[in-house]
């Protein structure tokens, strides 16, 4: 975990620093309804001001201009907030195959696996999904009696 996509912490610079703050309050505010409401009344606006600039080309243009800036930044606001909680789901599973006894510790990084690599696992997956289809009896591989002996070790692990 040293390569610069799992660097701990906040970012060192203060421009860094600002720049998070700025990006996750925008990110927050962009997906709530004020934003909506607000996107909703500048189109409303400019509608109701059509006439009064008699549909005139650059009444167009402000438009398509402002919603192609917004786009744009929008892109980059949005691909940082994907690539934040798919690192954090990421982590998370990481957690959970390396908490669980008897599953396989490859998998822990596997997002950094080449696509063939991750081809062949997903094959071997696959195949395990086939054999138990074979099961005809759900309660064979998933009993209520399983699940309480998987809490009671959970419980006594913890303890």
């Amino acid at each position: 975990m040293n390569s610069p996509r799992y660097r701990q912490g906040r970012p060192r610079s203060r421009l860094g620093q600002t720049f998070e703050s700025v990006s996750r309050r925008a990110t927050q505010w962009t997906g709530s309804s004020w934003a909506f409401i607000v996107a909703a009344l500048i189109i409303i606006a400019w509608l109701l001001s059509g006439p009064l600039f008699h549909y005139s080309d650059t009444w167009q243009l402000v438009i398509n201009t402002g919603t192609t800036v917004v786009t744009f930044l929008m892109v980059f606001l949005i691909q940082r907030s994907q690539n934040k909680e798919s690192l954090a789901l990421q982590l998370k599973l990481n957690e959970i195959v390396a908490a669980i006894s008897g599953a396989s510790n490859r998998l822990i990084d596997v997002e950094s696996l080449a696509e063939d690599e991750l081809v062949v696992l997903h094959e071997h997956y696959r195949k395990l999904a086939e054999i138990s289809k074979h099961e005809v009896d759900l309660r064979r591989s998933h009993s209520i009696d399983e699940a309480h002996e998987r809490h009671k070790r959970k419980v006594v692990f913890k303890g």
